[in-house]
């Protein structure tokens, strides 16, 4: 019984890094358009200085857009 519960959290650990840095989902992008837009224009087209700008301004962020950066690890 300890084996497989300590199976399954090894494996939890190992897929939820991943989860993390995957792209954001449309719904996600929506979320963030219009900040994105308005703090890291400079960025568009450019994911990791995108990703590192949101970071950046998380306390300007709109809450969708914030709770979106924050579930990414960011």
């Amino acid at each position: 019984m300890k084996t497989s519960v300590l199976a399954a959290l090894l494996l939890a650990a190992a897929i939820l890094p991943a989860a993390a840095q995957s792209g954001p989902t449309p719904q996600e992008q929506m979320a963030c358009r219009s900040d994105a837009g308005k703090y890291c224009a400079e960025h568009i087209g450019k994911p990791p200085q995108m990703n590192a700008c949101l970071r950046e301004n998380k306390t300007k962020l709109s809450d969708a857009c914030r709770k979106v950066v924050e579930s990414h690890g960011r």
